[in-house]
């Protein structure tokens, strides 16, 4: 069995760790900062997260990420939230690229994600690991994490793993 991994940022990385995390085919999320190699390496907000490429591809990720978060947004935060997809192999990084410029065609605005080679990580403190899961009533949750759910459930429901949980339920 084949694992592979790749780091992605864009939001804040409770929402993000929520969203994957609630994925069939994911083995791990990783919360927390990252950085990549070259230009712009100062840490940002991302997760890690560690798939089989066998139930659920880098395709289905990237456009996931894509559809959960301000994927075509120039924010005034954008340094401490960078769209990106972070790549641990020229392969990957050749392919997500690819996936991009075939995925600019669901958006309307130019999407400004940005494929970067992962360079380091560091973890978020162990209290906000699974925040949501643990906080789902959280005026946080509530506000921000939810609505990403929902696109979840609308629109990529055949990548969501098979939980009954009332935190899904709710507002359907």
């Amino acid at each position: 069995m084949e694992i592979k991994r790749v780091a992605l940022g864009g939001g804040c990385h409770w929402c993000t760790e929520a969203v994957f995390l609630s994925l069939r085919g994911i083995n791990k999320v990783e919360q927390g900062f990252v950085s990549q190699k070259g230009g712009e390496s100062s840490f940002s907000e991302a997760i890690i997260v560690t798939y089989d490429p066998l139930e659920i591809s880098l395709k289905d990720l990237i456009e996931i990420h894509l559809h959960t978060h301000q994927s075509t947004s120039e924010h005034s935060f954008r340094h401490k939230y960078r769209s990106a997809v972070y790549v641990f192999s020229e392969k990957d990084f050749d392919e997500s690229n690819r996936i991009l410029k075939v995925l600019q065609a669901d958006f309307s605005k130019n999407l400004i994600t940005k494929t970067f080679y992962f360079k380091a990580f560091k973890p978020s403190d162990e209290q906000f690991h699974n925040y949501y899961y643990s906080n789902p009533e959280k005026p946080f949750s509530k506000s921000y994490i939810d609505p990403k759910l929902k696109v979840l459930m609308t629109k990529y429901s055949r990548f969501m793993k098979n939980i009954t949980d009332e935190i899904f339920l709710k507002g359907q």
